[in-house]
């Protein structure tokens, strides 16, 4: 059976998710995002088993091969970098959480305008300044606001962000209550923004402490990438 024993580890995940959430006084519910990039449909399956709804890709090709692989209900979650010609897929996703950039964001109120629906997003910011990292920093979010209220073809949901690999419990924590305050500017500003997506496998007890309310788990559910 392919990732034996991941229903004991998502039980073991849910524990500590718990324990973070307490420490961290948010109170908020915690969704885990199954993140089964390079990993194969039956990862998706095997996540689906394990009672795990919400499954993460970051390329839209490899997603779109995989549902048309797999049968189980999974909701899809495109969490890499979109490209503003491939934003006609994105309704094929739940949840769009890399929106990087004002002009992609324009892209994607095109799509839902013109399908009539809004399509759901997050922005994802840096906020720690990392040049090899996408994202609105906290300025450009802060002075690009107005303007992404006024995009009637995309559902704002809240932010993403990813913190430094390796970094310290100090950076991590700046770079995840960086992403609660961005949230902050977006509930201001008349958006009904809820989510914050943030934190994974090395990082995520500390994302949670931060208000995590959506973790992307992908090495520590299935075992490491080939």
């Amino acid at each position: 059976m392919p990732f034996s024993g991941l229903p004991e580890r998502v039980a073991a995940i849910r524990e500590v998710v718990g324990a973070a959430v307490r420490r961290g006084g948010h109170g908020q519910q915690v969704e885990i995002v199954a993140v089964t990039k390079t990993y194969g449909p039956e990862a998706v399956v095997a996540a689906w088993n394990a009672g795990l709804t919400s499954v993460g890709e970051n390329r839209v090709q490899e997603a779109l091969d995989k549902m048309g692989q797999v049968t189980v209900p999974v909701r899809w979650h495109l969490i890499g970098h979109l490209q503003r010609n491939k934003a006609r897929h994105v309704e094929r996703f739940h949840l769009v959480h890399s929106v990087d950039s004002l002009r992609l964001a324009q892209a994607v109120d095109e799509v839902g305008r013109t399908r009539g629906v809004p399509v759901p997003v997050l922005i994802q910011v840096n906020t720690t300044g990392e040049e090899s990292k996408g994202g609105f920093s906290r300025g450009e979010l802060a002075s690009q606001v107005d303007t992404l209220v006024g995009l009637g073809g995309l559902r704002v949901r809240g932010v993403m962000t990813m913190a430094p690999l390796g970094a310290s419990e100090a950076v991590l924590r700046q770079a995840f209550g960086g992403a609660r305050e961005a949230r902050d500017v977006l509930q201001q500003a008349g958006l009904d923004a809820p989510e914050l997506s943030m934190g994974m496998s090395g990082d995520y007890e500390v994302a949670v402490e931060e208000g995590a309310t959506m973790i992307r788990l992908g090495t520590i559910l299935f075992g490491a990438r080939h």
